[in-house]
């Protein structure tokens, strides 16, 4: 996800701030360009969204001027204006400030209204402010925030989660970054090994150990990455998705504490597992005595219960973060039987009490486990997947047919209710095919042309997520939009 926000930062600084013509973004018309027959289609459509930027840099603009100048202000307080750098990494001129977040809908300070397809990058999947988790939040607010002990809601959360997803002993942290920590922390204490092994192209959060790709062969650090001090060759063996030979050949080293998977590929565009690839990892990992860690942050859009669950996976240890707690900061991570019989030996026989590694003070509060209760019980509901499905579809099937009219060699990926268009004919099988396939000026324009015709999209790839309260004339209104944007790329082609 980083890389990809990268990417189109690159793009913006090199491509659009050097057509602007002064600090308010007035820009010339730029000169479409011509094609010739032996361009690939893909080049082509990437040249003329280029050039087709600086207007709906221009239009984004116009509509803004109250966020353009929160931007723009020096006021020597939040460093570039904004609570965490990387709301700058956007596909836009500069952020919009949001005002309300309601439902499905998102409210900037000039009075601009978007359908939230994006709804924060999960965190709000539900829709933003779901009425069960406001009254828990007004709850815990009455009875206390935090106290680094169980509340009484601790029982109920723990019953719910054992019944909701496919393990049956938990803990609370506050993101899915912490989740993962600790999950490889828990794993490398029971199998008393090193390294785990990640696919190319993975996010996990914020872990060190995961933040690497495969370059020529060799596991190495993301470039774009700030005060890395860690070897990635001596903590991560990375590998291709989908490649069973390469799986199996290292995990033969039987130096490989944990896989920590998604079950499907959603941060370096949408990759789906090949029939038959689950089925062998889980073997392999029985095989070499390497525990199988999946993460169901994004994949949790799958249907209730999330992938694994729905397509019968069977993780030793499972971490789900963002949507869980309704947008509050809340993560779960869970463990097999046996690994939870491994972790509470390894517990006891600590030579010293306290500082194991694994948690926060916060993770756990009295806060989350209302949060986490509400949702489970009232918000995360099989009615709430039957609408974000049906929601999904009808994009899909319109998206489909948009590209379809356009003649472009695209396709529509979808994991339940989250979908991505593939600049490619057909499904992609690893990040290296990705990667090949993606076009961050395509990527760009279609971000912004979409956000002035009404339509928040995630930064990264143009995911779209549909949440229960997203209605069928929103879903039907994405599709039109998306087709009116696929005609503006398709004039003047031959």
């Amino acid at each position: 996800m980083a890389q990809g926000w990268l990417a189109h930062r690159m793009y913006f600084i090199h491509v659009i701030y050097n057509r602007l013509a002064t600090r308010v973004y007035r820009i010339e018309a730029p000169m479409l360009p011509s094609f010739s027959p032996s361009q690939s289609l893909n080049t082509r459509i990437a040249a003329r969204a280029a050039a087709l930027l600086p207007n709906e840099t221009q239009l984004y603009c116009s509509r803004r001027p109250r966020s353009q100048a929160a931007h723009e202000r020096s006021n020597g307080g939040l460093i570039d204006n904004v609570p965490l750098h990387w709301m700058l990494d956007w596909p836009m001129p500069m952020p919009l400030v949001v005002e309300r977040a309601s439902g499905a809908t998102l409210s900037d300070i000039d009075g601009n209204h978007v359908v939230d397809l994006c709804l924060g990058d999960t965190g709000a999947m539900f829709g933003h402010g779901p009425a069960p988790i406001i009254r828990a939040l007004a709850g815990a607010a009455e009875h206390g925030l935090t106290t680094m002990l169980p509340s009484s809601d601790a029982e109920v959360v723990g019953q719910l989660l054992s019944q909701r997803f496919p393990l049956p002993h938990w803990q609370i942290a506050s993101t899915a970054s912490d989740a993962n920590r600790f999950a490889i922390r828990v794993a490398r204490a029971v199998t008393r090994r090193r390294k785990i092994l990640v696919f190319d192209g993975c996010y996990h959060g914020a872990v060190d150990e995961t933040l690497v790709d495969l370059i020529d062969g060799r596991t190495v650090s993301r470039k774009s990455l700030l005060g890395q001090v860690i070897d990635a060759e001596q903590t991560t063996v990375a590998v291709p998705f989908n490649d069973e030979a390469a799986l199996r050949a290292a995990l033969a080293t039987r130096e490989i504490a944990c896989v920590l998977a998604e079950p499907v590929m959603t941060n370096c565009g949408m990759i789906l597992p090949q029939p038959g690839f689950h089925t062998a990892l889980r073997q392999l990992t029985r095989a070499t005595e390497t525990l199988l860690l999946i993460d169901e942050t994004h994949t949790i859009s799958t249907g209730l219960g999330g992938y694994s669950t729905i397509h019968r996976l069977e993780p030793d240890i499972f971490v789900l973060g963002k949507p869980v707690g309704g947008g509050v900061p809340v993560s779960i991570w869970g463990l097999s039987k046996d690994v939870a019989c491994r972790f509470a030996i390894a517990l006891r026989l600590r030579k010293s009490h306290g500082h194991s590694g694994i948690g926060t003070t916060l993770s756990g509060s009295a806060l989350q486990l209302a949060c986490l209760r509400a949702c489970l019980e009232e918000v995360m509901t099989p009615a709430a997947y039957a609408t974000m499905q049906a929601g999904a579809e009808r994009i899909e099937s319109g998206l489909t047919a948009a590209i379809k009219a356009a003649g472009f060699p695209w396709h529509v990926s979808r994991v339940g209710a989250r979908i991505e268009v593939v600049f490619s004919q057909r499904p992609v099988r690893d990040a290296a095919e990705a990667r090949a396939a993606a076009s961050p000026a395509i990527e760009s324009f279609l971000h912004l042309a979409l956000l002035n015709r009404g339509f928040l999209l995630a930064p990264f790839h143009n995911m779209v997520l549909v949440s229960p309260v997203t209605s069928a004339e929103q879903c039907d209104g994405l599709v039109v939009a998306y087709g009116e944007v696929l005609q503006q790329l398709t004039e003047g082609e031959p």
